[in-house]
């Protein structure tokens, strides 16, 4: 299996570009392979001049300061970034099987044993980030992408947070349980929630 150098200093000449897997507000994102291995990921670029106008750019720095010390098989995975004068470009793990979503709408429904699979999948990524402190904050059909195998990914750090940050102090607690923390109180609603969506899906 190939592998993406851990090097260096990364810039546009090392990739071929390939097709756009996807637009959004602040960039789009890219299928591209590295020359040198060709090895194949997603490019991730977004306009400088966007974020700072859109005042982002300290979401963007949390975002890439929480990728880069995930590292598990349904998040999807943030090898580095770069950047150049106007761009900045996140090299992130390919996911072929693209968004939940689309596959949703593709099928209409999944059947019982394909979601106990994502409930499981999700489940996981979600302790996991649990442990670590980090609150995803967008989980969303459109934010869970699917690996070669079918896996599920959590995708899109851009709102994450960690307890630590001011904007956790905004999470509404008045119904949580006696002796459960903010944080964790907001970990196994938001595991709740998910797994409704999921069987609702699923009854549909």
């Amino acid at each position: 299996m190939k592998r993406l150098e851990t090097k260096k200093i990364w810039g546009t000449g090392d990739f071929e570009f390939g097709k756009p897997l996807g637009k959004g507000r602040f960039g789009a994102v890219y299928l591209a392979r590295e020359k040198k291995t060709h090895f194949i990921l997603a490019l991730k670029v977004m306009f400088k001049s966007v974020l700072e106008k859109a005042q982002l750019e300290h979401q963007l720095r949390r975002e890439i300061e929480i990728l880069s010390h995930l590292s598990h098989p349904n998040i999807l995975r943030m090898y580095n970034y770069f950047h150049d004068r106007t761009r900045i470009f996140l090299m992130l793990e390919y996911a072929p099987g693209g968004e939940l979503y689309k596959e949703l709408q593709k099928n209409r429904r999944f059947d019982d044993n394909r979601t106990a699979t994502y409930i499981e999948e999700i489940s996981d990524a979600l302790i996991y980030c649990h442990a670590r402190k980090v609150i995803h904050r967008d989980i969303k059909p459109e934010n869970l992408l699917l690996g070669f195998r079918g896996e599920l990914k959590l995708a899109d750090f851009g709102w994450s947070i960690e307890p630590t940050d001011p904007c956790c102090q905004q999470i509404p607690v008045d119904n949580r349980p006696p002796g459960l923390s903010q944080f964790k109180f907001y970990f196994w609603w938001l595991h709740g929630h998910i797994c409704v969506v999921f069987i609702v899906i699923v009854r549909k």
